[in-house]
């Protein structure tokens, strides 16, 4: 029990085993699991410094949405009621538009003309194909009559000349032959000029244009009905009928829509669909702060209706520019919002977190400090008994508190229920009184060393001697306690580096 407690005086110890803040309390291991009592050590360390100020919770304005009635017409359908959450795609509500039954109808019309057009160029086109492939065959026909004619003509010519030179044939005759031959190399000409076949090539390639204009007329016959509906976003059916759906997830925060109601225009309002995941604070920030506070920076906040939680998130934007009466920059911080619980409008508490602190502090946890007639109380464990410390502290870091005089780093300290034991101490305190009573026969070093914690059977037992060495060891190494607690209290972490003289004795 000395060790455990060294930097405290003798409150720990025997028939003093008291505080100024109330006597000890004794909890069995088993009750205090079933209280909730957790307890860990007291330790230096480096706390973040902040920026406190106040801002008002705001929604992100990209995961805001409006959603809107995509064409004229009519709600005949609600899928969705205020406060439903929605994921991205779901189909919100469905809407009867006049409008694109018009569009369907004329763009059905079109499409039938359309088709009619197509099989008429197709079969054009056929008929094209199949005279080219006869004028062919007929030129090459042609052609090859031509070349026997002039074959013929020439060898007739060739006679009649020689016939006509040895003057054995009038010239009149020579000069006919002559003739027909030209006329037949004139035949063969014209066969190989092939021009009924370049006609029908002609004819192929019109029928072909003409069944690719009507087959992108097909094409077109629904374009508009569909370049439409790319428009709106959505799809509908035969009917008109347009499902309209959710752009992005998250709640529906308001639906001033009715059912049957008409909108003559297209944009009129249906619902708001609202993501809350992240939140967006706001709070100004004064100019003589605004070096400590950069882009990317740790927050905490905290609200009225939430006291003991504490969010966190990052400053995404700094105002760029200084109000001229407040002096202050607006400065917008994104915040972790599970379960939703941050509400648009709500005001915060924001801290900015800007450095941690240049040396090394006693700080606890807030929650371990319990409020008592003006007093702050930690409670300290000792064996089964929690021992409650006035504490003086300091600054407060979020959900840490700096204690300035009271603990020591090594301190095993109650951090949760401890408002439990403050309330279980008032109502022991009657039983307390008769319970000393009773022990005003019991020996004085007996009842020192049993007030506040079970005494082992051998040192109860024991003799003076021992007795008389254990309780001049405790009262040396108190002693040298408390030395050293003055000398250090700059640093407020006392750290016994030896035992002095008087200690050395008496343990001797």
């Amino acid at each position: 029990m000395v060790f455990a407690h060294a930097g405290h005086g003798d409150e720990f110890q025997g028939e003093k085993a008291t505080s100024d803040a109330g006597e000890p309390i004794q909890v069995d291991p088993e009750m205090a699991k079933q209280l909730g009592i957790v307890v860990e050590p007291v330790t230096n360390r480096q706390i973040d410094v902040g920026l406190k100020t106040t801002g008002q919770i705001e929604t992100l304005p990209s995961k805001r949405v409006e959603v809107t009635a995509p064409t004229p017409g009519k709600i005949v359908e609600l899928l969705v009621e205020p406060g439903a959450s929605v994921r991205a795609g779901q189909p919100v509500a469905v809407l009867a538009a006049p409008e694109l039954v018009e569009l369907r109808v004329s763009s059905q019309e079109k499409k039938t003309e359309a088709q009619a057009d197509f099989r008429k160029a197709q079969a054009d086109l056929q008929l094209a194909q199949q005279n080219l492939e006869r004028q062919r065959q007929i030129a090459a026909a042609d052609i090859e009559r031509a070349k026997t004619q002039v074959n013929v003509a020439q060898e007739r010519y060739d006679r009649d000349k020689e016939l006509e030179e040895s003057g054995a044939l009038p010239r009149r005759d020579m000069l006919e032959s002559q003739t027909q031959l030209a006329q037949a190399k004139a035949e063969l000409a014209q066969a190989n000029s092939q021009q009924n076949v370049l006609e029908a090539v002609n004819l192929l390639q019109r029928a072909q244009s003409d069944r690719e204009v009507a087959k992108s007329r097909l094409n077109l016959s629904n374009a508009t009905y569909q370049t439409r509906l790319q428009q709106l976003g959505t799809l509908a059916n035969e009917q008109g009928m347009v499902v309209v759906t959710a752009p992005i997830a998250g709640r529906i925060a308001n639906r001033p829509v009715t059912l049957g109601q008409s909108f003559q225009d297209a944009g009129g309002q249906l619902m708001t669909i609202v993501d809350n995941r992240k939140v967006l604070v706001t709070a100004n920030i004064y100019e003589k702060d605004l070096d400590q506070v950069k882009q990317g920076q740790r927050v905490k906040a905290k609200v009225a209706s939430l006291p003991k939680r504490t969010f966190t998130g990052r400053i995404t934007i700094i105002g760029s520019l200084v109000e001229g009466e407040t002096r202050t920059t607006p400065v917008k911080a994104e915040l972790e919002n599970p379960n939703g619980v941050l509400k648009p409008g709500m005001f915060a508490e924001l801290e900015v977190l800007t450095s941690p602190t240049a040396i090394l502090i006693v700080a606890i946890p807030s929650a371990a400090v319990v409020e008592a007639n003006s007093k702050k109380l930690v409670y300290v464990q000792n064996g089964n008994a929690f021992l409650p410390v006035e504490v003086t502290l300091g600054q407060i870091f979020g959900d840490w508190v700096e204690v300035k005089s009271g603990l020591f780093a090594g301190d095993a300290i109650v951090t949760q229920r401890a408002p439990q034991l403050y309330a279980q101490s008032l109502r022991g305190g009657s039983k307390k009184e008769e319970s000393e009573d009773k022990k005003e026969t019991t020996s004085q070093a007996n009842k020192t060393l049993s007030s506040s914690l079970p005494v082992p059977e051998w040192l109860a037992g024991a003799g003076g001697g021992v007795l008389l060495s254990t309780v001049a060891f405790s009262a040396g190494l108190l002693a040298y306690r408390r030395q050293q607690i003055k000398t250090d209290s700059n640093s407020r972490n006392p750290t016994p580096s030896s035992f002095p003289e008087s200690t050395t004795r008496a343990e001797e």
